[in-house]
Order: C-alpha cells, then structure tokens, then sequence
C-alpha cells in the first residue's frame, strides 16, 4: 500500500452545509418515507381553547415581521445579550453545556436568576413598539439541575433504569422541577426517552433501556413529575417546569453507535423501538419536543417533514412545539447553521441556533418575505410557540424571580432531594456477582477502598456535571454531595468498623477484611463518548490489577464500577468476589454504602434490587454474544459462584491513542467539520456524501487501502473554506512537541489548487500555521504522506492544550483526499531542497 499525505482543508471541511437556497434540494430516498398510517395515534390531553387561541391570533396580527421570526430562534446566553433578545424578539434563550452567566461556568445561583430576569425584563420592553412576548429559558438539567453549583446530581438514567421504580421517577422529577424554579428557569430538555441499541454510542447512558416498553413505562410519571397532570395549565403558579423530550427519532439506533449517525433500520423498526416512548410523552402531555441531529436512512430528521409533520404532528396528535438540537438544522441537506428553510418546512417550530442566531434570524427574514418559507407555516409555528407559552401561564408569571420558588437556593441540595437521590443510587445499583457471600460486608470490618474512582464526585457523575464533559471541575464545586469513599467512611465507622482510602490498594498494619475497588469510565458527553469496541481504555484498567494485587494477598474484594454503559470486563469480574455495577451516581455516594454494608443491626440499610436495563456483552464486539442478559441482578441474599470467564475481547484492541483520523473517519472524541468564512459556524460531517458554504465544498468518500477508506474534499474557490479535525477534550502535546514528533497526514491531491494552502493546529484563539504553497511537493494524483513537526507551528499555540490539531485552508479551488491524521515520526526526512523550500519550519514528505 502506498503512503499518503493527508491535508486539512480548513475551510471545505468545515462547510458541510450551504443555503437551501442555493441548491435544489433533491427528493427523499424511498427508505427514508413513512407512512403515517402505520403510526399509533396517541391522546393529546389538551383540548383548543378559544381563550387562548383568541389572544394567539391577536398577537400573530398585531406581531410584525421580525416579531414572529424571532419567536421561533434560539439563541445561547454566551452568544447572545439581553439587548440581542430585545432587538430581535427571540423567543428562547438556552444555556449549552459549558455556557453560564458572566461566562463563569461556576457561577452561584443567584448570578442564573438575575440573568433570567434581565432576559425575561429586555423581552417584555415595549418602548420600541412591540408585542412584547416573554422569553422562555431552556436548560440541559438531564439528572438535577445539573448546570449549577450545589443543586442535587440524580444518578443518569442508565441508572435510574435498572431501578425499574416509575414511581421514584415522579419523586426525582418534582425534585429537579423545584431546583430549576429556584434558578429562575422554566423549561428543561428532559426527559430523553432514546431507546439505545448500540452501546458504542457516546449518549447511551442518556437512555433508561434498550427495552422500548420500560422506556415507555417512565416517561409518563417523569413527565408529571416536571410539568404536572396531563392537561394541565399555569405551570408557572405551581412548582413546576416544561419537559422536551428528545430526540426524536431514533438517535439511539444508530449505525455503530455513532453519535449523530444514521439509523439505518425499517420503518416498523423506528415505529416499535423508538417511537414507542412517545406515545406516552404525548399521552402525558410533553409540551415540547427536541428534533434529533441524527438521520433515518440517510435523511436527516431535523429536516424530515414525513416525520416531523406528517407522523409527530398529524398522526401521533403532537400539539406542543419541536425544536431543533445544537445548530442540527446546519446538517440538513441544502442548509446551513446560518441558513435552512427546509427545516421549519418539514415542521421545525423553533431553531436552536446558539452562535448562529443572527444569520438564521436575518435569513428567515428574507426567506419569508421572497415565499421561500410560506407565511402560513411562519405564522403556524408562532402559534405553536406562543401556545406552549399561554398555557404555562408565561404572559402572567412576571419576571423570573417574582415567580414562587424563585430564589429559594436552599432548594438546591437539599436534604429532600438528596434523600431521594441516595434512594436512587441505591435502587440503581446491580449486582453480577456475590461469590463465597462476601455482601454485604459485616459490620465493624476494617474496609480498604481503592481504585482511581473512589473518592471523585465529578467522576461518579459523569458528562452534564456543571460543564458539558463533566470534565476538570474541583471537589470544592460540589458542596454537600459525598463521594463514595466518604459514603463508606461514615458507613464503616457507624457500625463499629473502619475505611481506609488507599488509590492503589497499598496498605500497612493488619491486612483489611474486605477491598472495595472502585474503577470505571471517565466522563464524556455525546459524541465524545463514542467509542469502537465495548471495553475500558487501556489506561483506565489499571484498578483491575490492583484487584488482582488484593486477591492474591488473601483480601476478599468488591469491585464498584462506574460506567455510562455495559463495557467488556471479564478480567475484573474474575479478579473480584463480589461485582457491583453502579452505573454513574451523581452526588450521593453514600447510597452505594447503604447496600454494601451492614449497620450495627447487622443488616444493610437496603438489598440489592436493581436489575439490567441493558445486557451486559459477553466480548467487546458491540454485535457479540451475551454474557449477562437484559433483568439480570442478584439480590443481597442471593449467593452464586460465578465461573471463571473468558478474557478473551474477540475484537483487537482500538486506542485512538495519538490518532485523530483513521480511514476517513475521526478517532473517537474527535469531530471532522468543514466551514467557510461565514457567520453560520462549521458544520460537523457525520455521513457522506455532503456539501457545505452554498455548494462551495462537496465531501464524498473514495478507497484508500480499503473501500472508502479516505474522504474527498473538493472546493469550488468561490470563497474560503478549511478541513477541521477538533475536540471538546484538548490534549497535551508538549512532551511530543519537545522531541521530534511531527503532525502526519496521509493525503491525495487530486487537482493542483489554484491558490496557496495553509496548514494550522490551535489551541483555543491560539493558532499556528504553516504555509504549504500550493503543495507542489506532493505531486497529482498519488497518495503520499505529509510530516509537520509540531514545533514548527510557532510560539501562540499552547501545546499543553490543543483541541484542533488540524486545519487545511484555502481561498482557491482545491481537490484533495484525506484518509488519516495521526502524530508520528514515520514520514520519509525529506531531505531534498524542495521539500526545505516549502516549508521553513522542515516538512517532511514521502
């Protein structure tokens, strides 16, 4: 096979979309049709009001314009002002998963309710003659309110599904509802009621069960949880919230897992999987809905008006509105973040455009006035809106902080709520394996507690913790919450025992009675989270030997695992006596000591009663066989002798390691994009073929050592465009940067650009760049491999935290195939004076 170069075109990769009206969008695939017919009909509690369908359409005749634009856009607190809300009337506002007030992701409470009251306050200024419609805030509190320093961290739902207890449900939904009122807030983007199928995909934990039924079986009481009975007004005089479900549909049926991907199943399929949770919602009287990012057979479903429309709306009696996800409207063919009419087409009521709220909001404009989007549909999806908005009581609430609850912070953590939250870990804790009757562990044993993930709020919480991944966030941002070891600390010396923390299960004196090992995932959010194969990375099994270290030294040893999912993990199973799955808890660690523990009374405050939502993989093949199937869990009584199991994963070992791209592909937690100079923003590339900035860029696959091994990026030259290879995780390449470790990317050109090329890797507004000409070196037509050393992209770039570590850019025309970007020190050393020549800081070429 010959080496190849890969080259990152900046600007292509990151247009992969352009303005529908631009290009003739062409006609669904046959696959990607419904057939509503096939649908169930669900019972929508509301009946039309004439009061409220009076007020709508006084409002719509006196609204101009620019007014009902702006009820149907969405735009982020870090993106946007509450002058912005007033000079464009938007209807919502949302905060994303790393967005806060005053860009203090930590930032108190107090600080989310005096935001929320200038954005409800800019909303209702009439002094420049407007309608004056109150803003509505949108929130991802998808286990507590989970945005904010203090509030209660309910276990995520894959926990909450093996409790199989709809009735807590209700319990954690008031709590969270509650919460959010204290913050001023009225709407969450919850519950999500996926179906996942695939646990490669990053998002599974997001999902209660791969079982439709049990999924189905929960969105009715959390939904009344959060927004009360089916049919019910005036939210905002109560304690309660609007609810989203999402996403529809079928996010978590997707080909391999992969976040945002395709779902590539029948139309019987979509309907009994993963349309069976939302029969329920409706029948519970969900007031909004979130439009999902994924497709169905190739059609993406935020611009699907077969599904949205004719199935959601029609068939299935939806009288709420939809709203798109994170700029997901940019990925539906013949759109753009900044421009997608076929989106509120197909049935979209509101856009979620965080950073492209404007150019959405200016195109909508032009695009109603021109016909491309019919005044009708406009006006529908106002009323939609506004509806939603009339029956919470919105118009009366007065300012956020007036509202009852508001301001309450002791709500937030209080001792309710974690009562009900240590309830959950509780019941959501499942155990596989309690050989020789090892739990729970006797009262006044001396207990070793070990394990990278013991004594870690943020980790035993996982992604949608205070930032989007979950990730680097102090232990003082957790006031309140209790970590697992300290759940077994207070536990063991309340029974006359005693615990001791020890990350590497090293200990002095007597040996202890029992090691509790804790080990597991670390957390990610969506797509960050997909991965190839169902196992741990090999950096995160190293409590797995320390469990083996501990056997062998005659200490019996429970093993605690944190995980998002159902991961491959024989070799920890066989090394430990007893095996507790604990999914991801949240903030009370002390529910998992309630089940492994006995009190004085010699009895454990609760027995084991979870059981798997999910099944447990026999092998790390996402397609393999079953080691544990879907109701599997022992109760505390239960005494088995587990076998020895097979250790062998029956899949190599996948490590994106250094490895950004492979195959044509990005590596797990990596994002390939192409935009352009414009205001909509890059747009991420899930399937191919696609097309992006106005048709400036097409993207397709072609074959490189295997069959579409590579994709090809081809540029037109009527503007800037680049190739983006990023992460929401930055990595440290100083130690790489110090030697002489290169960028490596194998790539084809395959036609000479018409304009010089740059090469760049950043870190945050840091940039490096390097200036490739117009790639003479590499030649037509031939697949070659590129070397950069990383020293060579300057001193601004802070190495120690890279998220894009490639960027190809061109204001010319361009054609040019990309199969992988990895760091290396393979490429040839290029000795010849041309390769010195282009580029100064030492490009290498083979």
């Amino acid at each position: 096979m010959k080496p190849v170069t890969m080259l990152l075109l900046g600007s292509a990769l990151a247009m992969g979309v352009l303005p529908a009206a631009a290009q003739t969008v062409p006609a669904p695939p046959p696959a990607a049709t419904v057939h509503p017919d096939l649908w169930p009909r669900a019972s929508w509690p509301y009946k039309a009001d004439p009061a409220i369908e009076a007020r709508i359409a006084d409002l719509l005749k006196r609204m101009t314009l620019e007014e009902k634009v702006g009820q149907v856009v969405q735009g982020d607190i870090a993106s946007l002002t509450p002058e912005d809300v007033k000079r464009y009337h938007l209807g919502s506002v949302l905060n994303g998963g790393n967005s806060a007030p005053n860009n203090d992701e930590f930032a108190p409470a107090s600080e989310w309710l005096k935001l929320a009251d200038r954005f409800y306050a800019a909303s209702v200024d009439k002094s420049d003659g407007g309608v004056g419609i109150p803003v509505i805030w949108g929130t991802d509190a998808v286990h507590g309110h989970s945005n904010i320093v203090g509030a209660t961290l309910f276990p995520h739902n894959v926990g909450l599904g093996a409790m199989h207890d709809p009735a807590l449900m209700r319990k954690i939904a008031q709590a969270t509802a509650a919460e959010i009122r204290a913050t001023g807030i009225e709407w969450t983007f919850a519950p999500t009621i996926t179906v996942p199928q695939d646990l490669r995909w990053g998002r599974a934990y997001e999902g209660y069960s791969s079982d439709p039924k049990l999924v189905a079986g929960y969105v009715t009481q959390f939904i009344e949880g959060l927004q009360g009975a089916p049919g019910s007004t005036n939210q905002l005089k109560g304690p309660y919230v609007l609810a989203s479900t999402k996403h529809f549909l079928a996010d978590g049926g997707t080909f391999g897992g992969q976040d945002q991907g395709d779902a590539k199943i029948s139309e019987t399929q979509l309907r009994d999987i993963h349309g069976t949770p939302y029969v329920s919602a409706i029948n519970a009287g969900v007031q909004t809905v979130m439009a999902s990012f994924s497709s169905w057979n190739g059609e993406k479903i935020t611009g699907h008006k077969g599904l949205m429309t004719d199935v959601l709306k029609k068939r299935m009696g939806f009288g709420g509105f939809i709203v798109s996800d994170w700029n997901a409207h940019g990925q539906v063919a013949g759109c753009t973040n900044a421009s997608c009419p076929r989106a509120i087409n197909a049935g979209l009521d509101m856009y979620m455009a965080p950073d492209s709220w404007k150019p959405i909001w200016e195109n909508l404009v032009k695009q109603v006035k021109s016909g491309e989007v019919p005044m009708s549909r406009l006006d529908d999806a106002v009323s939609n809106v506004l509806r939603v908005k009339l029956r919470a009581g919105l118009f009366e609430a007065g300012k956020p902080s007036s509202r009852p609850l508001s301001g309450k912070f002791d709500l937030l953590g209080s001792p309710e709520h974690r009562a009900i939250a240590r309830e959950a870990v509780a019941k959501s804790l499942v155990l596989l394996k309690n050989n020789g009757s090892l739990l729970p562990i006797k009262a006044g044993a001396r207990v070793l507690v070990a394990g990278d993930g013991a004594d870690d709020v943020a980790r035993q919480s996982g992604g949608w913790t205070l930032t989007w991944q979950g990730t680097g966030i102090d232990p003082k941002y957790f006031p309140g919450a209790t970590s697992i070891y300290q759940g077994i600390d207070a536990a063991a010396k309340a029974a006359g025992g005693s615990a001791t923390l020890s990350a590497d299960g090293s200990f002095t004196g007597a040996k202890p009675d029992a090691a509790i090992v804790v080990f597991g995932e670390t957390p990610y959010a969506e797509f960050q989270g997909d991965i190839k194969t169902l196992q741990l990375r090999p950096e995160l099994r190293q409590p797995i030997e320390t469990m083996k270290k501990l056997k062998a030294q005659g200490i019996p040893v429970v093993a605690v695992m944190l995980t998002g999912r159902p991961l491959f993990v024989n070799a920890a199973i066989n090394a430990a006596d007893a095996f507790v799955v604990a999914w991801l808890p949240g903030s009370e660690g002390a529910g998992i000591a309630d089940v492994l523990l006995k009190d004085r009374s010699g009895k454990a405050k609760r027995d084991f009663t979870g059981t798997l939502s999910f099944a447990w993989p026999a092998t790390a093949d996402a397609t393999g066989p079953t080691q544990f199937p879907l109701g599997y869990g022992l109760t505390g009584a239960a005494r088995t002798t587990v076998p020895a199991l097979s250790e062998d994963p029956k899949v190599a070992e996948v490590d994106a390691g250094d490895v950004f791209m492979d195959k044509g592909l990005p590596a797990t937690a990596w994002s390939l994009e192409v935009g352009g100079a414009g205001t909509g923003g890059n747009t991420r590339i899930t399937t191919v073929p696609a097309q992006s900035g106005g048709g400036r860029v097409k993207v397709t696959a072609t074959d490189h050592g295997v069959q579409e091994g590579a994709r090809r990026f081809v540029v037109d030259g009527t503007g800037p465009a680049q190739i983006v290879l990023s992460t929401q995780s930055p990595v440290d390449l100083t130690r790489q940067t110090n030697g002489d470790v290169m960028l490596v990317s194998t790539m084809r050109v395959d036609a000479a650009p018409t304009r010089p090329v740059t090469l760049s890797l950043r870190s945050g507004p840091g940039n490096g760049q390097v200036a490739l000409g117009r790639m003479e070196p590499l030649g037509v037509g031939q697949w070659k491999t590129l070397g950069v050393p990383l020293k060579c992209f300057g001193g601004n770039v802070n190495m120690g935290k890279v998220d894009t570590p490639f960027v190809l850019a061109t204001d010319g025309a361009l054609s040019v195939s990309v199969a992988r970007v990895a760091l290396g020190t393979t490429a040839d050393t290029g000795r010849g004076t041309a390769a010195k020549r282009w580029w100064r800081g030492g490009a290498r070429i083979r």
